[in-house]
């Protein structure tokens, strides 16, 4: 579905600007001041940025290629997309509003599974369990080697009193 629908994207850039415009006008106006300069506002070239990411993150999760990362990217791609195109809080017609809502959920639906495979380890733990893991070897590793030095300290300390004269 990303696919096909950032290539859809690609080839019709215009009229999916046209239909973003009004939310990515807003979004701006809202956030306008803490995005950097450097960020496009042109509708049809963040159209086709967002193409090129569903494009290219699709394929990469398709393929297994860093499959958290694109997933990440894609929910990124789903969400400013879903709130664009299928706003039906905004709409009158009670069919069109129907449709939209259909669509709102259905990408809803996909962002929950895009959410699992962000945080699939593929039964690894996660970074967060082996990190606090990881902490817990370094104390018990530090607590044997204190104990393991006081132990030799006081080894040497009963070499030295037998090696003084009294």
């Amino acid at each position: 579905m990303f696919v096909t629908g950032g290539i859809n994207a690609l080839r019709h850039a215009e009229g999916h600007a046209k239909a973003a415009e009004p939310f990515l006008n807003g979004a701006f106006d809202k956030v306008g001041d803490v995005v950097p300069e450097q960020v496009p506002r042109d509708p049809v070239t963040l159209v086709r940025i967002d193409a090129a990411v569903k494009i290219s993150a699709g394929l990469a999760l398709a393929t297994g290629k860093a499959p958290r990362l694109a997933a990440g990217l894609l929910l990124g791609s789903l969400v400013p997309t879903t709130l664009a195109a299928h706003s039906f809080w905004t709409i009158k017609d009670p069919e069109e509003k129907q449709k939209q809502q259909i669509q709102f959920f259905k990408n809803a639906s996909m962002a929950g599974g895009l959410l699992l495979a962000v945080s699939d380890t593929h039964g690894k733990p996660s970074a967060a369990w082996r990190a606090k893991h990881a902490a817990k070897d370094v104390g018990r590793s530090a607590e044997r080697l204190s104990r393991r030095g006081q132990k030799r300290a006081k080894k040497l300390a009963k070499r030295a009193e037998k090696a003084l004269p009294n």
